[in-house]
């Protein structure tokens, strides 16, 4: 079991900026390690706290077999992230129980900190098998839990699924992502009635980041009442813009601890949701999300085109003119400054 006084595990609760990492493919849809060598050094660079790999983002298909690159990529992560001091290690797990538990392992082999532990597989499971299965791969791992939207793949998850799954010792973070403020209050009440002040809660709701690093939830626990913030957020769309991404982080957490709210935090939340929104293809059920971080990254010049492993994801109808105009709306929203500044820097390693 992990020590918690780890510094990884004081940095997942101060609160850390985490990209989902996409994947790097060239023309032949074939993995483009200096590329992604160079994305990732832009994220540490950037300010991020962490880097989650294996996931979402990252594209599933890297599990299978004729693709062959979950081992590689993962592998690969961890030996730049390690080079990049403070860093966390996050990897991706997903699957039934026999294949969770493999990924696991290989995490931990690989010296990850922590694995997001997907249940969209478990999708017939309830809460005892639910909580057994989370219970096994955190006998292995640390784990992060992850309330995924049912739109993109996810399950709906209830207060006492939660209020159980944060009696596991070996729980360290929640990614709260079910893009619902109901769900979203039932993870965080869940959280504070458990008395656990020690799992650390991360926002995945790109349809409310701001807001739901902004908001001082507060429930009453006997007769008192206690608060609890997100800190931070493990998010596809903090994979492009990264450094403004960190800033806006810290203006959020200091307005928190500040108490206050100025106005402009208020139309910046909906500014970050609209340019989420093309971005990962929200007018299309989230059809093209992955093409759409892919586009942003070619045009910042970290990809040479937006080549997923399936063939059939590419961007939506209308999805390229949506980003041409939140490029051209909210221009403080990105750091294309930034990036070509350092560019040939990170590809050459």
């Amino acid at each position: 079991m992990s020590d918690n006084a780890q510094p990884w595990r004081d940095a997942l609760r101060g609160g850390l900026v985490i990209p989902a990492s996409p994947l790097a493919l060239n023309a032949d849809r074939r993995w483009d390690l200096r590329r992604q060598l160079a994305l990732w050094r832009y994220y540490a660079a950037a300010g991020a706290g962490g880097i989650a790999v294996g996931v979402h983002t990252t594209q599933f298909a890297i599990r299978d077999p004729a693709v062959g690159l979950f081992q590689p990529v993962l592998s690969a992560a961890a030996d730049e992230m390690k080079r990049h001091r403070g860093l966390v290690r996050i990897g991706g797990i997903c699957g039934q129980t026999p294949q969770a538990m493999r990924e696991a392992e290989l995490l931990r082999d690989l010296d990850y900190h922590a694995g997001l532990l997907s249940l969209a597989a478990m999708e017939q499971a309830g809460d005892d098998e639910l909580i057994a299965h989370c219970r096994a791969v955190a006998g292995v791992l640390p784990i992060m839990g992850f309330y995924l939207q049912p739109a993109v793949g996810g399950r709906v998850l209830g207060y006492s699924f939660w209020r159980r799954f944060c009696e596991i010792e070996n729980v360290v973070a929640i990614k709260i992502a079910p893009f619902n403020r109901y769900q979203t209050i039932d993870v965080v009440r869940a959280a504070v009635e458990s008395g656990r002040d020690d799992i650390a809660l991360y926002t995945g709701n790109d349809d409310n980041i701001v807001v739901d690093l902004l908001t001082r939830f507060t429930f009453r626990v006997g007769d008192q009442l206690v608060q609890r913030r997100i800190v931070g957020g493990l998010l596809g769309h903090w994979a492009v813009w990264t450094k403004a991404a960190v800033e806006l982080h810290q203006t959020c957490i200091s307005a928190a601890w500040q108490c206050t709210l100025p106005a402009d935090l208020l139309r910046l939340n909906v500014e970050v949701t609209d340019a989420n929104a093309a971005l990962f293809d929200a007018a299309n059920a989230f059809r093209g999300c992955i093409a759409g971080i892919h586009e942003v990254l070619r045009r910042q010049g970290f990809l040479e085109g937006i080549w997923c492993l399936d063939e059939h994801e590419q961007l939506s109808p209308g999805q390229k003119e949506e980003i041409d105009r939140v490029y051209a709306a909210y221009p403080q929203l990105n750091d294309d400054d930034f990036v070509g500044e350092h560019l040939g820097q990170w590809m050459a390693g």
